[in-house]
């Protein structure tokens, strides 16, 4: 991602961020996802409150909004129970959501892992089952399946975390 640059989001990128996720939420449904984020996954009051928080991130090319997601730290409640394993460190961690593109830009998990590691060596991050690409994203940078979580509107999903050692 040379030339693209990853930054804090401000309330000004609102609604190219939501335009990235209505990408997103396309790309899913073509893609054999349909349900992991619906029809309106996630609501703008969900990122509004991101952006405040100085937890959303975006992905910029020449002043463009092309991808997003966000580093929230932890401890974060649908991880407080894992089903068909346990996680590895009980450390404080960051989890990474809401990962998406409008695809003109790729390797954003990459870029979001990156920054993650930056401030904090142990994290967390969940998917749907159907949700092939991310799935392949988390396991390339090293994750390691741990189970399976329940998220919002009580739907399974995959949960993975990395424990940082010496990387």
């Amino acid at each position: 991602m040379r030339e693209d640059a990853v930054r804090r989001a401000t309330q000004a990128d609102l609604d190219q961020v939501m335009d990235v996720y209505a990408a997103a939420r396309e790309f899913m449904r073509q893609n054999g996802n349909p349900g992991q984020w619906g029809d309106g996954f996630p609501p703008r009051g969900l990122i509004e409150g991101r952006i405040a928080r100085g937890e959303l991130y975006v992905v910029t090319r020449e002043g463009a909004v092309h991808a997003a997601f966000a580093l929230v730290p932890g401890p974060d409640p649908y991880y407080a129970r894992i089903e068909g394993g346990t996680w590895e460190s009980d450390a404080p961690y960051v989890a990474i959501h809401q990962v998406a593109s409008d695809g003109q830009v790729h390797g954003v998990f990459h870029a979001a892992v990156g920054l993650a590691l930056g401030r904090c060596g142990h994290l967390r991050v969940d998917t749907h089952r159907d949700n092939a690409p991310m799935q392949g994203a988390i396991l390339r940078e090293g994750f390691a399946y741990r189970g399976i979580v329940h998220v919002r509107d009580h739907s399974p999903r995959l949960a993975y975390e990395l424990v940082a050692t010496g990387r």
